[in-house]
């Protein structure tokens, strides 16, 4: 029975297992590395080059070593983002002089080099316990220097875990991806406007008042006016006045 002893074995031993947790941690604070590192690196042959990774801040692995290892990680981001203040307050009392110059040993020997010294203690001691856990000075450089930075603003949850679909050959191992978060998080898109709809009773409403007023237009057009009246009334009198004049020539005849 395994009473208080939390965490998976992953079939290995614990000297083992904490020597592969800890590279998998280093392997993703490396990818941070700029490209010009991999300049002109080579394979073991000589003629291969080195290519940097696809993409920055992301390993992959199986799902169970991702778990193990993800803490170990977190741990090693939130040293390097509580050290950030006692930087930036050293930062304030150090010299831009050059190490063993006239300047710099008058700076080591004024006071203000005391300050600067308690200033920077707790970032050294989290730089120290850093490299404690991780046990390669380039990936505390990184991780203070380039990582750190990132996550300053955010309480926790610096990286995350994504399945994979197929996995791996050979055992059939399932694999996943880790990640820190921020570099590559899916863009949400722009959801289109939507549609306005009208109530049916508002328009058919709308469309009987069209109608009504479509008529009345009509009725209004068709209906005669006075000044059309008086051409017509004027031409039923005329003929009748000539048939006056007619009977009047004959009678007189």
């Amino acid at each position: 029975m395994r009473h208080k002893r939390k965490g998976r074995t992953l079939g290995r031993s614990p000297s083992h297992r904490k020597a592969m947790l800890r590279n998998l941690a280093c392997s993703l604070i490396l990818t941070e590395r700029d490209e010009i590192f991999f300049e002109g690196l080579t394979q073991s042959d000589g003629k291969t080059k080195v290519q940097p990774p696809s993409r920055k801040g992301r390993v992959v692995t199986t799902l169970h070593k991702a778990k193990e290892v993800r803490p170990l990680v977190e741990k090693c981001v939130t040293l390097a983002k509580n050290a950030i203040p006692h930087e930036e307050k050293a930062a304030e009392f150090s010299t831009d002089a050059e190490r063993n110059s006239e300047a710099w040993r008058t700076w080591r020997k004024s006071p203000q080099w005391h300050q600067w010294s308690e200033a920077i203690a707790p970032a050294l001691a989290a730089r120290r316990h850093a490299f404690q856990l991780l046990r390669d000075k380039e990936a505390v450089s990184i991780l203070f220097d380039d990582i750190a930075p990132r996550f300053a603003d955010r309480p926790g949850g610096f990286t995350r875990i994504l399945r994979l679909a197929k996995p791996r050959l050979g055992d059939a191992g399932t694999r996943a991806i880790l990640e820190f978060v921020g570099e590559n998080d899916r863009v949400k898109r722009k959801e289109a406007a939507r549609p306005t709809f009208v109530d049916d009773s508002t328009t058919a409403g709308a469309e009987d008042e069209a109608e009504e007023a479509a008529a009345a237009t009509a009725e209004t057009e068709a209906a005669p006016t006075e000044a059309d009246d008086e051409p017509k009334a004027a031409a039923e009198q005329q003929p009748t006045a000539e048939a006056e004049t007619a009977d009047d020539d004959e009678a007189k005849s």
